[in-house]
Order: C-alpha cells, then sequence, then structure tokens
C-alpha cells in the first residue's frame, strides 16, 4: 500500500472516529436536544449544564477517547510522528464539523487533550496544569481550554519536535480550537462569559 493511500485511510479513519457525536447521542437517549439547550453546545461542558455532571463527564471521557483511538492505532502500527499528528488533527476536525451534524460540532477540547496526549503525554499534562491553573482563578472553562490549547501549541516545539511541518498539524488544530470559542471570546471581552457553575 502507498503513502498516499494510507495518509487518505488514516484522514477518514480519524475524522469518523472524531465525528461520532457523543454528546448529542447521549441528550437523545435522555429525551435532549442538548444543542437547544444552554450554550447549544454539543460539548461535555454544557452537557453538564443540561444533564448534570456525571453525564458531562461521560461525554468528556468519550470524546477525548475517540480523539485518543485513531493516533493510538496510527502509533502502535508504527508509522511516524507526522501520521501521528495527522490523525489527531483530523479526529478534532471530525468533532468541530462532524458530517452526522450537518458538518456542524463541537469545539474540540477534549477530543484534541485524547489525541494530542498520546502524541506527548508532557507536553499534554502541562497544558492540564495551565488549564487547571486558569479555571481555578476564574471558573470559565472557555477561557482554561484556550490557554491550555496555546500552552501545548506554544511548547510543542521545545517538548516533541522542532519539525516546521510537525508544528504546522499542531497550530492548526491549535487555531480550529480556539476559532471555535470565537463567541465565548466576544462574551469575556464584553464581560457576559457565564463562569461554570452559575
Amino acid at each position: 500500500m502507498d503513502s498516499a493511500t494510507i495518509k487518505v485511510l488514516i484522514v477518514v479513519f480519524s475524522f469518523l472516529s472524531g465525528s461520532i457525536p457523543f454528546g448529542y447521542i447521549i441528550g437523545k437517549l435522555k429525551g435532549v436536544d442538548v444543542r437547544k439547550h444552554g450554550s447549544g453546545n454539543i460539548g461535555a461542558t454544557n452537557v453538564s449544564r443540561v444533564l448534570g455532571k456525571k453525564i458531562g463527564l461521560l461525554v468528556l471521557v468519550l470524546d477525548a477517547l475517540k480523539g485518543a483511538l485513531p493516533v493510538l492505532v496510527v502509533k502502535f502500527a508504527g508509522f511516524p510522528l507526522n501520521y501521528q499528528l495527522m490523525a489527531a488533527l483530523f479526529a478534532v476536525l471530525g468533532h468541530c464539523f462532524s458530517p452526522f451534524l450537518r458538518f456542524r460540532g463541537g469545539k474540540g477540547v477534549a477530543t484534541g487533550v485524547g489525541a494530542f496526549s498520546v502524541i506527548s503525554p508532557l507536553n499534554a499534562l502541562i497544558a492540564i496544569g495551565a488549564f487547571m491553573f486558569v479555571f481555578i482563578v476564574t471558573r470559565y472553562v472557555s477561557l482554561s481550554s484556550i490557554t491550555a490549547v496555546a500552552t501545548y501549541v506554544l511548547t510543542f516545539k521545545y517538548l516533541v519536535s522542532p519539525c516546521p511541518e510537525h508544528f504546522l498539524f499542531v497550530a492548526v488544530a491549535g487555531f480550529v480550537i480556539i476559532a471555535k470559542h470565537y463567541a465565548n471570546i466576544v462574551r469575556l471581552i464584553k464581560g457576559e462569559e457565564r463562569r461554570y457553575g452559575a
């Protein structure tokens, strides 16, 4: 099998894995369309608000696992880092632009955590530490998530790889996740963002 075919298979598998809308599916099983409640997002934070923290935690774990799965498959199959990063990026894109929800989706944070933790657990732990620090201080999930993503991206070349091609995958994923927080950023600037638990 040539490299082009392998790349196509990785892209398709990773995108479809990431695109499974667990928040939406579990909400429907509970008789609720989470897109019509709270922030309208299918991610763990909104699910937690709408259906409770236990369900929100379940969605968080499932969203992380669907990001980790394709990267683990690619990694254990012996493919190099650029293939693993490709899998991570397309898992995030699948979550953000799910074909099962007319190419709409969540913000990609949990899926990104799962995918990029496989790439570099140390870098992910540092990013999670940044998330926890900002969250404890501010109680803003959105600001904490943006900080964590930026931390992972900015430290990647020092902790994982200085290769520009490798960095590009991480930067694009980070840009997409932060861009999906556009409405949150606007509310943060206006002082209208809801703190977690409010």
